[in-house]
């Protein structure tokens, strides 16, 4: 493994209190090319980081996907070891990310928290909401996986450049992980350690609003890679809803009692939860025709790039 041909790639927003520390780990681990893409930190974290020997990019917007989804643009390394600067991963564990990708066994290594977590590193609430998120994520793209929201990732140059980011917030691992899932990428899982925060230094996630903003981009983006979980849902909700107001409508008609407004809403439900599910059935049909089209192309690019 050459390690020149790997870039560390910290994204930050105020952690002053970790970075420099973050920094001079990894150059004591002989990794030279360190990248902090700052988010218009308020604190020192960018004077520190420059200090410890970072290269220190200021994104040109706001957000964490923004400043990825940029540095992703600027970088060319072979290799990309992506880590949250807030101090909560061990950079000696870098390797464990780094040998699927080298191996060629994977193009995106995820480091898989829920094994092995400090106490403190996840209140119950997190653990709960991200065991939902990663259940929601499997039932919408077929691919279980234990930890969808790690900050601790490694990539391949074909990964990373075929990555096409939209989300700017927290929510850009979710949608990382979506992209590499819809590019048919190799994603592996490996067992990492999660520390909790250091004391002192504020978090910037906000547990439910995130959560929704994470559940609401699997749901939203999976309707070009999983149509029939996207039609089915709706159709599903819209169905439920008819028959219920139609059974009370029928209940109220036994007692002589007409609500035609109510039936005509009822019979909408109904009927436009089934053209759901037809939808559903037919841009499920186009996506499987779309997605097989992608693979020859792929076959058909791998035989001519051979030697």
């Amino acid at each position: 493994m050459n390690k020149e041909d790997i870039c560390i790639l910290i994204p930050t927003l105020n952690e002053g209190k970790t970075i420099a520390g973050l920094v001079k780990e990894f150059k004591s681990l002989g990794y030279s090319d360190i990248l902090v893409i700052d988010g218009h930190s308020t604190d020192d974290t960018v004077s520190k980081a420059q200090n410890a020997g970072a290269r220190i990019v200021v994104q040109s917007g706001t957000g964490k996907g923004q400043a990825i989804s940029q540095a992703f643009r600027l970088l060319s390394s072979k290799y990309i070891v992506m880590i949250d600067g807030d101090g909560t991963y061990l950079p000696e564990e870098i390797h464990k990310l780094l040998e699927p990708v080298i191996s060629g066994h994977a193009d995106h290594v995820i480091g898989n928290r829920s094994l092995n977590y400090q106490k403190g590193a996840f209140t119950g609430f997190n653990l709960f909401g991200n065991m939902i998120l990663n259940k929601i994520f499997g039932l919408a793209y077929s691919v279980w996986l234990n930890d969808i929201l790690s900050g601790y990732r490694a990539f391949n140059y074909n990964a990373y450049k075929q990555i096409d980011l939209n989300r700017t917030g927290f929510e850009v691992e979710t949608e990382i992980t979506i992209e590499c899932v819809k590019k048919d990428l190799k994603i592996v899982e490996v067992p990492i350690t999660y520390l909790a925060r250091v004391s002192g230094a504020a978090t910037k996630l906000r547990p439910v609003r995130d959560g929704f903003r994470i559940g609401s981009t699997i749901y939203l983006l999976a309707r070009t890679h999983n149509p029939l979980f996207y039609f089915n849902l709706i159709g599903g909700l819209l169905t439920i809803t008819g028959i219920i107001v139609g059974i009370y409508v029928v209940n109220e008609w036994i007692n002589n009692i007409t609500h035609v407004p109510l039936t005509i809403f009822a019979t909408l439900l109904i009927v436009t939860g089934i053209l759901m599910f037809i939808f559903a059935i037919l841009s499920d049909l186009i996506v499987s025709m779309n997605r097989e089209n992608m693979r020859i192309m792929r076959k058909i690019l791998k035989e001519i790039e051979k030697p």
